[in-house]
């Protein structure tokens, strides 16, 4: 296990790394792992009280990296700019991308224009506009590793998440393009989608996923981690290009 242990850690060790949606769900518990393995983490969310407590949370749990962040909103243009700079600033480049940030949705006959209008500039336009942005960076160095976060609604296409199950399908469409556009230029591009995974997202109480996840129904958001974990500690020869993962229960 210590020779495991040691084996990540030079992998992430001093790596330059930015999340998006970072300070709640997946993206903090992919936060946690990172910088406990001696990563230097760039998070952003929308909410103040969420990207506080993640700081604090994670600063009090690991000496081994660093923790920088801002709040920001995703679909908004100035926040995407000013995330950039300051992620050049405080880390002077990037080596992984974890385009995170998402927001769930209902089907298509309670939604509204704009509410649909903010979901898909979240879910798809968040990641497109973070990739260019990373592309332009690790072209230079000729290395670097974009994961993105989809979900196992692009397979299953339920009927109550008509939107999110559109945005989840771009997404996989997405990433599997920009490999093929960006592979010959030394970054590798890997998308994980996760089955049910407890966060605030669920529809169920607390307590209902915590039930869930005993009857192995439900994932935690550490076994997302983990998996992408994998995925950035592979040689530069290997490419985990998709990987999905579902509670042992959930079958679909």
């Amino acid at each position: 296990m210590e020779i495991l242990s040691n084996y990540f850690t030079e992998n992430i060790s001093q790596k330059r790394i930015v999340i998006t949606g970072g300070t709640t769900g997946i993206g903090k518990a992919i936060a946690d792992l990172l910088v406990s393995l001696g990563g230097k983490v760039f998070i952003f969310g929308r909410d103040e009280t969420d990207f506080y407590h993640a700081m604090d949370d994670i600063k009090a749990k690991s000496s081994k990296g660093e923790i920088f962040g801002e709040t920001a909103d995703i679909t908004q243009k100035e926040d995407i700019a000013r995330i950039w700079e300051r992620v050049d600033k405080v880390l002077g480049g990037i080596d992984i991308l974890i385009n995170n940030a998402a927001l769930p949705a209902r089907g298509i006959i309670e939604g509204e224009y704009e509410d649909w209008k903010y979901i898909l500039e979240t879910n798809i336009l968040g990641y497109i506009a973070f990739a260019k942005e990373a592309v332009n960076r690790m072209k230079e160095q000729k290395s670097g590793h974009i994961v993105n976060i989809g979900s196992m609604s692009a397979e299953v296409k339920e009927k109550t998440g008509v939107i999110y199950v559109a945005t989840k399908t771009a997404i996989r469409g997405f990433s599997t393009a920009l490999r093929k556009e960006i592979n010959p230029l030394g970054i590798k591009v890997s998308h994980v989608e996760p089955g049910a995974v407890t966060s605030d997202m669920q529809p169920d109480p607390k307590e209902v996923q915590k039930e869930k996840i005993k009857e192995m129904k439900m994932l935690e958001a550490e076994d997302i981690a983990m998996s992408v974990l994998f995925c950035l500690c592979q040689p530069k020869r290997c490419d985990v290009v998709s990987m999905q993962i579902r509670p042992h229960l959930q079958i679909i």
